[in-house]
């Protein structure tokens, strides 16, 4: 019965839900503070935003966590000089937040630190509150990386910062 229901929520969300939570000015601001996070640590941060899984996702009882594992590599956040890519993964339908860490990062931040700045996420969502939830995320993001890896005198920017709307 949870299946069913899950089915049919992200089956029947409408497809431009995200752009409610995440307007235009709001993916701007992202990408704004992306680039600035990545100028305080030597890490690099993509954001992805993705409205339902796929009904085959759903069907075999897939998580949001192996969603987000699987948009961590279709998006190349693991090809970094470093290894220091880092994913934050918003998905609308189920409300969760995933981050995705590479073993470059792993290897000194444990997931649990993760997974708290995600669950302050989704706090600041479920209020409705995106703008506050995402910038908070990435502003407790950037203070974690930039106390464990911090910026060298080289210091590219290896990935996109612009968030990534993920399409069925």
């Amino acid at each position: 019965m949870v299946r069913i229901k899950r089915l049919l929520i992200h089956t029947f969300i409408p497809p431009w839900r995200w752009r409610l939570a995440f307007p235009s000015a709001l993916l701007k601001d992202i990408e704004l503070a992306v680039k600035h996070s990545e100028g305080l640590h030597s890490g690099e941060l993509r954001v992805a935003i993705e409205n339902a899984l796929p009904p085959a996702w759903i069907w075999n009882n897939c998580s949001v966590r192996q969603r987000a594992t699987e948009v961590f590599s279709n998006l190349r956040v693991w090809d970094t000089e470093d290894n220091s890519g880092i994913l934050i993964y918003i998905q609308m339908a189920d409300r969760e937040v995933h981050i995705v860490a590479d073993r470059g990062i792993a290897k000194k931040v444990k997931q649990s630190e993760w997974d708290s700045i995600a669950g302050v996420m989704q706090v600041a969502f479920s209020k409705g509150d995106f703008r506050c939830g995402v910038m908070d995320g990435i502003t407790r993001l950037t203070q974690l990386l930039a106390t464990h890896f911090p910026p060298g005198i080289n210091n590219p920017d290896e990935l996109p910062n612009k968030p990534v709307i993920v399409k069925r």
